[in-house]
């Protein structure tokens, strides 16, 4: 900290290290930008450290341990399976340190300066970045607000030792034998599905009708098959009411079909929602256009009512996704830098890491329909594809929604092994205009699970292969 807190120049100042923090400033100091980046806790948010990437290193040693049990159908006999607890940890913890230490490493390899403290505006152009010691002073020519978000906390159910958060459920030391996940959105559904494959004995409660609400039900009914094989039980229209805590476990008591009900659990996961941290940073002294939950209002280059000073991710209305965050730092970035660069929100994939995935882009067929569209939906099974029966992996499918008129792609859904990393495709075509004709045009390698969409587009055209028509 400089003596005297004499102020710091700088032309961008992005206030959080996120996936939509760091990449803002990596990309506005490539287009010549002298750039600071304000981190309060962890180089790479909460996605990198206690979010997205942590999740799916557990979830992979899920998978693992599950497929090591029961892979008697292959041929694959293991006896005494047995899951060292700590050594998963240890192997999560690897993935997020190489991962952090790289984004680290990314932004001093841009000469983006790393301020380390809280940042509190002053005025339109001035931040104070301060910590448990000291305060430093920051002038800048523009702001990026990509402060993330926060684990929703319901009053009856205060986060403590055994009522843990998102976070709290990744840094266990110990695999709960039972655990009750208060929520079946993408968060709880992911981290119930990891649990169970690890062993532990889940119950979802879900106030909604249907778990996993941003999917269509054709997609969810697989999942939540695949969950009652795994032995977890899905409460649905399930109201919590409170929650009685010991050294021990937990005593969840829980409101379903008219009856007051408990359950008992090592641990109770609440997964809610999350709260965007757009307070106690002095926006308020800014007057800043706000909307709906403390959500930041913003134009399509991610400026907010003041003209120099943007926000993006979590903070912005719009789904809470790190690719998206990501997507609308470089908007923001560019847009400073004086290009016509702004957001076009076509084309964004969901991703759901649940057993077996979901993915989505575009438009569903419903959709689809209200916003005027003569569409149609062509749908191909994973249990008639070859690399599909060979990895053991047959439940789900490939659903392509087109128009009548052209077969221009309007949206796809799938559900099925790989479905994260298939959506790709997709949302290309899909960005680029393309129809099923262009898909089913396309050469696929074959054997691969990459060819479902090209059969997807062929019953779209009327002439499958693979399936009668």
């Amino acid at each position: 900290m400089v003596v005297g807190d004499f102020p710091i120049e700088t032309d961008t100042l992005v206030i959080g290290s996120g996936p939509g923090g760091y990449v803002a400033a990596i990309r506005a100091a490539q287009t010549g930008q002298k750039v600071t980046i304000v981190e309060k806790e962890y180089i790479g948010g909460v996605c990198l450290n206690v979010g997205c990437i942590p999740s799916k290193a557990m979830i992979s040693v899920g998978h693992r341990f599950e497929e090591a049990k029961h892979s008697e159908d292959m041929g694959v006999i293991a006896n005494e399976v047995t899951l060292n607890f700590e050594k998963a940890q240890a192997f999560k913890d690897g993935v997020v340190k190489k991962l952090t230490g790289g984004v680290e490493s990314l932004l001093k390899g841009n000469k983006v300066e790393i301020a380390r403290g809280e940042a509190y505006f002053v005025d339109e152009n001035t931040v104070k970045v301060m910590d448990d010691k000291s305060s430093q002073t920051y002038k800048f020519k523009n702001a990026i607000i990509a402060t993330g978000s926060r684990p929703v906390e319901i009053p009856t159910f205060k986060f403590s030792k055994r009522v843990i958060n998102s976070t709290g459920a990744l840094s266990l030391t110990e695999l709960p034998g039972k655990l009750v996940v208060i929520g079946g959105g993408y968060i709880g559904t992911e981290l119930g599905t990891a649990y169970a494959n690890m062993g532990s004995e889940v119950t979802i409660l879900e106030g909604a009708p249907d778990i996993l609400a941003g999917f269509e039900k054709q997609m969810t009914a697989i999942v939540k098959k695949g969950l009652k094989k795994k032995g977890v039980e899905v409460i649905t229209k399930a109201s919590a009411k409170g929650v009685e805590e010991t050294d021990n476990g937990v005593t969840v008591t829980y409101e379903a079909g008219g009856e007051e009900k408990t359950v008992e659990a090592d641990y109770v996961l609440v997964t809610v929602g999350r709260r965007p941290n757009t307070d106690e940073m002095g926006l308020e002294e800014l007057n800043i256009k706000m909307g709906e939950r403390g959500l930041i209002e913003v134009d399509k280059q991610c400026r907010t009512s003041i003209s120099n000073i943007y926000a993006i991710g979590d903070v912005v209305p719009g789904l809470q996704l790190a690719h998206k965050a990501s997507y609308e730092g470089k908007i923001a970035a560019e847009a400073i830098a004086g290009e016509k660069s702004e957001v076009d929100y076509l084309a964004i994939p969901a991703v759901c890491f649940t057993d077996p995935e979901l993915a989505s882009v575009g438009l569903s067929e419903e959709q689809a329909k209200e916003e005027g569209f003569e569409a149609a939906a062509a749908k191909f099974p994973f249990g008639a594809n070859g690399r599909a029966l060979s990895l053991n992996s047959a439940d789900g499918f490939v659903k392509l929604v087109s128009r009548k008129s052209d077969g221009l792609l309007l949206g796809a859904q799938i559900v099925g092994a790989g479905a994260s990393d298939m959506i790709a495709e997709l949302g290309l075509a899909i960005e680029a205009g393309m129809t099923v004709e262009d898909i089913a045009m396309t050469i696929h390698a074959h054997p691969t699970l990459a060819e479902i969409t090209m059969e997807a587009a062929e019953v779209a055209l009327g002439t499958p292969i693979h399936i009668i028509k």
